[in-house]
Parts: structure tokens; C-alpha cells; sequence
């Protein structure tokens, strides 16, 4: 029966890696698409389709808008690309949901905190790489329709490279602290809690397991300030779009709470027991 379980355990870690892989694929091809169509929504790119038209009210079926059916293919692209990166993201949380259920009530509390621990590791490095926001900026102008001003698809360490050069230093640190060394300082510690548990050590990383624990809600503080940096604007109109990068962030979020949950229960359990 154990067998079984490690068999269908390592098989859930493995799923989650798979669609999360397939997932950032096409996320990554969805904001390639969208930059291409982006890409012809500028100042030039727009009077050369008023133009366009002009010429197809003129001519007819003689003219062949061939810019036209170009876009309309990467429109087609771009459609198909989101779609995908959703259905593999939904896969990735199935798999995640099974594992942790699976873990839960056929293994001890110990094993079940080391898998979840494994699990909030593969859905933050997934959140930290994958597109979460996409912001474009346009104005509506006489004659030419929509135009883009500017364009922004970033996943957190993307934008964390992107601030850091930019020379917004201070808030790339803020981020990188909170949304990239915290996060990865509580999953080692649950690790190391859950695997040297009985060593004489114990003590010292319980006091630092509870240090890291204070720090659970930054994860969605900082979630939520990196949303509202990417969108404010000075002028002009935004529109944002989550991306699926948001919800593997999301999903590590509830998971490391889970199983800091969890740790704190088999700890408590292992000083109950010494006391006995």
C-alpha cells in the first residue's frame, strides 16, 4: 500500500511539473502574440490601416488587406495560446489539490508538511517565472482609433530585473525580499523542521520557523502592491489582465500556509509528547 501511495505521490509531483512547464510555455506564447499585435497598434501602424480601409471602401473586393489577415491568424494564435496556458494551469492545481489531499490522509503529519513544502517550492517557482500582469496604456486619438502608448508583461522576477535596472532599486529589494528570499526561507525551513525534527537542533529552528511564520500575509501584501505599482499611471488610460503566473503565486500562498499549519501542529505534537 505505501508503495502505492509513493508511486502516485511522485507521480502528482511530477504532473505539477509537466503542466506547470506547459503552462509558462504558452503563457510565454501569449504575451509573444499579444506584443506582435501590439506591435501594429502604434501611431504609424494605425493611420497605414486607416488608409487600409479607406482603400477597401474604394476598391472593393479588388484590394486584399493582407495586414488584415495576418493579424487575424495571430489574434487565432494568441486566443489558442491563452486558452491552453489556462487548462494546463487548472491541471496544475487538480494535481496540487490530490497531492496535498492524498499526503494528508495516508501519511503521517511529518511526510505530509515535507510533501507540501515540496509542492509551495514547484508552485513558486512557477509563480516567480511565469507572466502575472499584463498592462497596456492607450488613448484614444481623432482619426486614428486606439493607440497603444505602451505595453508591459512582466512576471516577478522579470520585474524585479526590470525595476533593479531601471534604478528603482529600492522597490526591486522590497519585492525580491519579500516575493522571492522569504518565500524560499519558509519552504527550507519547513523541509529542514520536518527532516531533522528528533536532532538536537530542533529547538534553534523552531524559533525560526515561528520568525518566518509572522511573515505569511506579506506574501499577499506584496501580491497586492506589486498590482497596484504595475497598473498606476500618471495619465491616459490602463488596462490590466491577470496572467496565469498570478494564480501558481496564489496557489504557493495557501499552500505554504497549510503546511506552516501543519509544521506547527507536529511540532507542538513532539513537545507534547517530550513533556509526557
Amino acid at each position: 500500500m505505501k508503495k502505492i501511495i509513493y508511486f502516485l505521490l511522485a507521480l502528482l509531483l511530477s504532473l505539477m511539473l509537466y503542466f506547470g512547464t506547459k503552462a509558462y510555455y504558452y503563457a510565454i506564447a501569449y504575451e509573444q502574440y499579444t506584443t506582435e499585435l501590439i506591435s501594429h497598434k502604434g501611431a504609424t501602424e494605425q493611420a497605414k490601416r486607416q488608409l487600409s480601409k479607406f482603400a477597401k471602401s474604394i476598391l472593393g473586393d479588388l484590394y486584399n488587406d493582407e495586414t488584415k489577415t495576418s493579424l487575424d491568424a495571430i489574434k487565432t494564435q494568441q486566443t489558442h495560446a491563452m486558452k491552453e496556458a489556462k487548462v494546463f494551469t487548472s491541471y496544475f492545481m487538480i494535481a496540487l489539490v490530490l497531492l496535498l489531499l492524498l499526503s494528508y490522509f495516508f501519511m503521517s503529519l511529518r511526510k505530509f508538511t515535507i510533501v507540501g513544502a515540496i509542492a509551495a517550492m514547484i508552485a513558486l517557482f512557477f509563480g516567480l517565472i511565469t507572466p502575472i500582469l499584463m498592462v497596456t496604456i492607450h488613448k484614444e486619438v481623432d482619426y486614428l482609433g486606439d493607440i497603444v502608448l505602451s505595453f508591459e508583461s512582466k512576471g516577478i522576477a522579470g520585474s524585479i530585473t526590470k525595476l533593479w535596472k531601471g534604478g528603482d532599486i529600492v522597490v526591486a529589494l522590497v519585492i525580491f525580499l519579500f516575493s522571492v528570499l522569504t518565500p524560499i526561507l519558509k519552504i527550507l525551513s519547513l523541509l529542514f523542521v520536518s527532516f531533522f525534527i528528533k536532532n538536537k537542533f530542533a529547538h534553534n529552528i523552531v524559533n525560526f520557523f515561528k520568525l518566518i511564520g509572522k511573515w505569511s500575509m506579506i506574501d499577499v501584501f506584496v501580491v497586492a502592491i506589486f498590482l497596484v505599482y504595475l497598473t498606476a499611471n500618471k495619465g491616459d488610460v490602463s488596462r490590466a489582465e491577470v496572467e496565469v503566473g498570478l494564480y501558481f503565486f496564489l496557489a504557493y500562498v495557501l499552500v505554504s500556509m497549510i503546511v506552516s499549519l501543519s509544521a506547527d501542529k507536529m511540532l507542538h505534537q513532539k513537545k507534547t509528547n517530550k513533556q509526557k
